[in-house]
Formats: C-alpha cells, structure tokens, sequence
C-alpha cells in the first residue's frame, strides 16, 4: 500500500523524504530514533488507557484498546510527535506533540487538563529512560508542547 503525502506528515515523517515508490531514503538511525519514540508514546498511550479507559466512553466508530497492531488507533488515546524545524519557535527544531482523546462526547476541561498533565510528566519521565545522556526537554511552546533539545543522532 502506498503512503500518501498527508499520511506521511501525520506519521511525523517528511514527505520531501518520500520516493512515492513506497520507499523512504531517510537515514536509518533517524528511523531508528523515531522508532524509540513511538513506543515511548505508545508506552504512554497504555498507561493513560490502564487509568482513564474505564471514565470516558470511547467514539463507537473506534475499536478498543489492543484490538489493533497499531496503538494508534484504537482505544481513547493517540499519542504522537511531528517533527518541526522550528521557525518561529522559542525552542527552535523538534517535535510536536499531539494528543488526541477519542472519546464519544465531550472530555470535561478538568479531567483533559488531569490527563494532559500526567501524559507530559510521564513523557518526560520516558524520554530520559529511552534516549539517555540526551538532553531532551518537554516544554510549552506557544499552544503546544514540544519535545526539544538534544535530537542528535550520534555518528553518522
């Protein structure tokens, strides 16, 4: 199956980084680290799951936690990361952090706040565990929060 452009900005992958063939021609340990970092948000997705799962109806049109490969879709939570270059940002490059609640109707502001916070200490709790000695930092940035930092890759 071939990605399409708008999939492979979603995905946090650049599409100038895309043959269109189904083939990328990004460095290997770029794919490697951004490996790493979906499963510390995928670690985060289960966590959050485990503790709200049971508060929130989830969107009817969404399977249930697990019942996919992908995490991503399913469940109440999507928990992600965008690469940015960071023009106009305090903190320059990094990724953007997204997070989505499926749930069946509206999240109240107190309980989205509750989640939003435990997902950002748990993420930079992660971050630290999965990307040692690299000083990544999980800070708002405008509206959004954004992991920034050190995203050095090592030799390459």
């Amino acid at each position: 199956m071939k990605a399409s452009r708008s999939s492979m900005i979603r995905a946090g992958r650049s599409p100038s980084c895309y043959t269109g063939k189904g083939v990328s021609v990004r460095h290997p340990k770029v794919t490697a680290w951004e490996a790493r970092l979906k499963a510390v948000f995928d670690g985060i997705d289960h966590a959050l799951e485990a503790r709200y799962g049971s508060r929130l109806a989830r969107w009817p049109g969404r399977p249930a936690a697990g019942a996919t490969v992908n995490p991503e879709h399913a469940g109440l939570f999507n928990l992600g990361g965008i690469y940015t270059r960071g023009y106009g940002s305090t903190y320059g490059p990094g990724y953007v952090v997204e997070m989505r609640i499926a749930a069946a109707g509206p999240v109240p502001s107190d309980l989205r706040e509750t989640i939003e916070a435990e997902a950002i200490a748990l993420l930079r709790e992660r971050l630290a565990e999965a990307f040692p000695g690299q000083a990544l930092q999980v800070t708002r940035d405008g509206r959004v929060w954004k992991i920034h930092g050190d995203l050095s890759l090592g030799d390459v």
